[in-house]
């Protein structure tokens, strides 16, 4: 498998240059504008059907709910996650109330388009994005209780980088992507 080092000329500055840190400036907050700017760059995701089948639950530190969110964070994340001038738990709408039911069988694809669009608008206003899940499901669960039919999937850590992009950065290659689930013809 080739591993690609460096991006290809062409592809937006904002995707290039897009790390998920391990580091973030615990004095750098994340404002009310700037949420509501991820916010909405999430909310004009595309979505099967429209459903916009995804939700945040939302703390940034000094606000009550950051210690019920930080509480259940793995110590591995814990680590750096916490400093992060935002922390969102994201949550997909898979099923209709207390139903087997789907409410959209794209949930999970939908929401990681709306992360996707938040990962974006959080490069372009100078915030890094760090994606995870290295936390207690079933307990972070058990405290946010999220309305039947929804489940908690991911956390995000937002803020401002304490440490520059790596010199390289390791990606598949084209190529690999390609042929990675297919078996070759004879």
């Amino acid at each position: 498998m080739r591993r690609d080092h460096e991006p290809p000329a062409g592809i937006h500055p904002l995707l290039a240059g897009r790390f998920s840190p391990y580091r973030f400036d615990p004095s750098a907050a994340v404002d009310d504008d700037c949420l509501g700017l991820l916010l909405e760059a999430a909310r004009w995701a595309p979505s099967a059907g429209n459903s916009q089948p995804w939700g945040f639950f939302t703390s940034r530190p000094g606000e009550p709910e950051h210690e019920r969110v930080v509480r259940h964070l793995a110590p591995s994340s814990a680590r750096w996650a916490a400093d992060a001038g935002l922390l969102v738990v994201t949550l997909t709408h898979r099923h209709v109330d207390e139903t087997q039911l789907l409410y959209s069988e794209f949930a999970d694809y939908d929401l990681g388009q709306a992360i996707a669009h938040m990962t974006v608008q959080a490069q372009a206003m100078g915030l890094a994005a760090h994606q995870f899940r290295a936390f207690d499901l079933e307990g972070l669960t058990k405290e946010l209780s999220p309305n039947p039919g929804w489940a908690i999937v991911s956390m995000i850590a937002l803020g401002k980088a304490a440490e520059a992009p790596p010199e390289l950065r390791v990606r598949r290659s084209v190529a690999d992507l390609l042929s990675a689930p297919w078996t070759p013809s004879e």
